[in-house]
């Protein structure tokens, strides 16, 4: 009780709540949506007035259901908006399926109307398309990067958490929204607002457009080996022209058969086999996310062959790259 008191004496109010719009898309992430509903929610609890009006939209404002399962009722279809709303595009699992050509052609009519318009989660993946993110800096979760980079080259690719670029947002997804939402009331009324509603989602360490989604190399491997987590930066960022063991051993100061050590003492596995199981994990995104062709995965994950390509992927996944592509397809049209 002292803890909403001392919230509501802030004295904060505005004189036209701003309106978010939230898009909700079929096989939305809940989370994202959630994340960044609440931040509003609570913002709201500050002053004797609304700060903030929301509603939500869906194409024909039919219901939409969640990756989780669970439906949402909306208050309006694709309709004309107010210029001073903002736009929050809510995506999820399969969003190529889910943006639709009506979907587009609501959000290039917006954009040319002086909407704002952000995108959680996957949904980056629909402005782009739209050639709303053209030029601009963006991000999207950090599994679909591959993918994305490689359909968008106009787009200019961050691993931020969040990223506000013009009238463009974009989060990672997951509790990134948090992020930006905070970033966002903190410009419209001031850090101590944002950061009393922080407080009470007990979210205690607010991030920047400055963090990156995915955790540093040496959490991710639990190994702290400064030059073991180099070696695998680089791997990670020469995946379509793999360097060769020797080279990168080298460019560490280390032997090729320290090297082989290093790896065996902290991976249980060569260099040259962490380094194949990297190549082979984006394959498997770019299979499952593009349309690229099975010549075009290869040739982006380094293999001189389509063959060579289908005996490795077998060999790991204990299916071939058109097996694989072909199961996808089934799933999502279930």
């Amino acid at each position: 009780m002292l803890e909403q008191t001392r919230f509501r004496d802030m004295d904060i109010h505005a004189e036209k709540p701003r309106r978010f719009v939230f898009v909700l898309m079929e096989g939305f992430t809940l989370l994202s949506f959630a994340c960044a509903l609440e931040c509003l929610r609570h913002a709201n609890r500050a002053g004797t007035s609304p700060l903030y009006e929301w509603v939500i939209c869906s194409e024909d404002g039919l219901p939409v259901t969640c990756s989780g399962g669970v439906s949402f009722s909306a208050d309006i279809g694709y309709e004309e908006l107010g210029r001073d709303d903002t736009i929050l595009l809510c995506g999820g699992i399969d969003v190529q399926n889910a943006t639709s050509k009506k979907l587009l052609n609501w959000l290039r009519r917006e954009a040319r109307r002086g909407v704002t318009m952000g995108g959680l989660c996957t949904a980056s993946y629909s402005l782009a398309l739209a050639g709303l993110l053209d030029g601009k800096k963006a991000t999207i979760h950090w599994e679909n990067q591959d993918s994305f980079a490689e359909e968008f080259e106009e787009v200019e690719l961050t691993k931020s958490v969040f990223v506000i670029d013009g009238k463009r947002l974009t989060t990672a997804g997951g509790t990134s929204s948090i992020d930006l939402m905070l970033k966002l009331i903190a410009n419209d009324h001031g850090e101590e607002l944002a950061n009393a509603v922080a407080d009470q989602q007990i979210y205690s360490s607010i991030r920047t457009d400055q963090d990156t989604q995915r955790l540093s190399v040496p959490t991710r491997i639990g190994v702290r080996h400064p030059k073991l987590s180099q070696v695998i930066q680089m791997m990670e960022a020469n995946i379509e022209e793999p360097i060769s063991p020797s080279v990168l051993a080298k460019d560490v100061g280390m032997s090729t058969r320290q090297l082989e050590r290093l790896f065996r003492r902290y991976l249980n596995r060569s260099p040259k086999r962490y380094y194949m199981e990297l190549r082979l994990q984006k394959a498997r995104n770019l299979l499952m996310q593009t349309d690229m062709s099975v010549i075009n995965v290869a040739l982006a994950c380094g293999f001189a062959s389509p063959s060579h390509f289908s005996k490795c992927y077998r060999s790991h996944y204990d299916t071939t790259p058109y097996r694989e592509r072909g199961s996808q397809a089934a799933r999502l049209s279930v």
